[in-house]
């Protein structure tokens, strides 16, 4: 299984399809249905959707470093990513997804303005890697498709782009140091990578990621 070469342009466009995705699933959900278990252990639906708001917004901190050169952590402290989860079941299903999609749109905007040279700018993420700010879209990408469908209503593996899909499967692989894979369908094997729910038949259990 090989993905290819991914361009920031197909992460820009994978993450705008997992936004639409999470916004989708999200937007007729009531009290008791945001306040139902996500796939997650011990998670909500309202922690997952406070997680993913609250990346965008730390990746948004990443994006004005790149811009503007100014050292901005996407964390202002470690116990800051873990208070943004927190928030979230005190949060209505209303506030939820108003901070969703506000601050979907906003990073969105964020690396609309970048130009040639601010994407080539290195920034350091929250696990202490330096990459250069063309990889912010595909850390995007990661987060809205893959916890769109850990929202359990309904989206699958099968429901991604399989260019994403395959890009995120060589990724995983080669953290995980993986040298085989089991056969079937590129969405199972990636969602087996993944550590979430599959179909393979006797294919070893690995942990989650991301």
């Amino acid at each position: 299984m090989s993905g290819g070469t991914r361009t920031p342009a197909d992460a820009r466009a994978w993450a705008d399809i997992g936004t639409r995705l999470l916004l989708d699933a999200v937007a007729d959900l009531d009290e008791a249905a945001f306040a139902a278990p996500s796939a997650l252990p011990d998670w909500t639906r309202k922690h997952l959707v406070a997680h993913v708001a609250a990346n965008a917004d730390a990746l948004g901190n990443l994006v004005h470093w790149a811009a503007t050169g100014e050292p901005t952590p996407m964390y202002a402290s470690p116990g800051e990513r873990a208070a943004g989860i927190a928030r979230g079941p005190s949060l209505s299903a209303g506030e939820l997804r108003s901070w969703l999609t506000g601050s979907a749109e906003q990073l969105a905007a964020a690396l609309g303005r970048l130009t040639g040279e601010q994407w080539q700018h290195e920034v350091v993420t929250a696990q202490g890697r330096t990459v250069p700010a063309t990889e912010l879209a595909w850390m995007r990408a990661r987060e809205v498709c893959v916890h769109a469908v850990d929202l359990s209503t309904g989206l699958t593996f099968a429901d991604l782009p399989d260019g994403f899909l395959a890009a995120l499967a060589d990724e995983i692989r080669d953290r995980r140091r993986l040298t085989e894979l089991p056969d079937g369908p590129l969405p199972e094997v990636t969602a087996w990578l993944a550590g979430r729910p599959h179909s393979l038949a006797d294919a070893p259990r690995l942990g989650p990621w991301l």
